[in-house]
């Protein structure tokens, strides 16, 4: 039988190192434009990642779920409004619904 503490050790080792190994490693400025523009956008990425396969596969339908990728990419594009993106894409989902059902 596995231990479950090594486990939960060794994560949380792997864990901390990801996250104190940049801090002690690199001590001064990142002046290259590359690197610097590829730090920038990871957050969005990631966030993308995670949530993109969500959006797709919340609904019982997958194509109401594409329906409402779509709208809600193309509302936040024309108007930037968070609020009026959930509601459309909301309202997308329940029209598409109830068309397939």
């Amino acid at each position: 039988m596995h231990n479950v503490y090594i486990y939960i050790a060794v994560v949380a080792l792997v864990t901390y190192a990801i996250r104190v190994l940049p801090l002690t490693l690199i001590q001064k400025e990142i002046k290259n434009t590359f690197i610097r523009s590829f730090l920038y956008y990871v957050p969005y990425v990631t966030l993308a990642a995670m949530t993109f396969p969500a959006i797709v596969t919340a609904t019982d339908s997958i194509w109401s779920g594409i329906a409402a990728l779509v709208i809600g990419v193309l509302v936040a594009w024309i108007s930037g409004n968070l609020f009026l993106v959930a509601i459309s894409a909301c309202s997308v989902v329940f029209l598409v619904e109830l068309l397939i059902l």
